[in-house]
């Protein structure tokens, strides 16, 4: 990966790109082994520890359990759609410092060239990820994207969410979890989401709620699990 800043920023911002990924790997990586993993699945789902074993299929889990999935599935080498901004620019170095692979694009004007880019990861054998209802928002929401991407490729989606017992939860759109040095942490694990090639587009909606429910199976179990309720 080339580090250079690009020189659409300016100086404060080339500073804060060349210092601020590696200080954020540095306290995650740190921090993030004293947390304890368990795992939940839900009846029917395929549990994958670590991302262990995941080859060219899609996974989806909602925006605000980013840091604990950073670490957790860093293995996996999965690719990740990441915007073209200031933001993305800094997301997509952190990502890479913990061995995630980027595409740029958004859900607007150049979302087409992301799915393509995931796309060609999935041809390639790797993973794609999304966190589904990202970058804006509303919380619990699932975007299209990866309906599109698992009908351009026959891939399935995969969707789990995971959940710290104790956490500093920003005030945020999307609630988004800080956990705790030292805590639990619930992957959970929801059965898999089909989209047949040969699906009318009129049917997208349908696919897109069937993901949805998913991914919040996957979060509530994670709950009840902890023995926590739903805010």
């Amino acid at each position: 990966m080339n580090t250079e800043a690009s020189p659409r920023f300016n100086i404060r911002q080339r500073l804060v790109l060349a210092t601020v990924p590696r200080i954020v790997w540095a306290l995650l990586s740190v921090v993030a082994r004293t947390w304890r993993f368990e795992i939940a699945a839900e009846e029917g789902a395929t549990p994958l520890p670590y991302g262990e074993g995941v080859k060219n299929d899609i996974f989806c889990f909602w925006h605000q359990c980013v840091l604990p999935c950073t670490f957790y599935y860093r293995r996996t080498h999965a690719t990740i759609i990441v915007s073209r901004s200031f933001d993305g620019e800094l997301i997509a170095r952190i990502l890479h410092l913990f061995g995630y692979r980027t595409v740029r694009g958004s859900s607007s004007s150049s979302g087409r060239e992301g799915l393509l880019g995931l796309r060609h990861a999935l041809q390639l054998g790797g993973p794609a990820i999304f966190t589904a209802d990202g970058p804006r928002g509303p919380i619990y929401r699932t975007k299209m994207g990866p309906i599109k991407l698992a009908h351009l490729t026959g891939a399935r989606i995969g969707a789990f969410h995971l959940e710290p017992e104790r956490a500093w939860t920003m005030h945020s759109w999307d609630r988004f979890l800080v956990p705790k040095p030292f805590t639990r942490i619930v992957a959970s694990w929801a059965r898999w989401t089909y989209v047949p090639p040969d699906l009318s587009m009129s049917r997208f909606e349908e696919k897109r709620e069937e993901l949805n429910a998913a991914i919040e199976r996957a979060r509530l179990q994670a709950l009840a699990h902890l023995g926590k309720t739903d805010a």
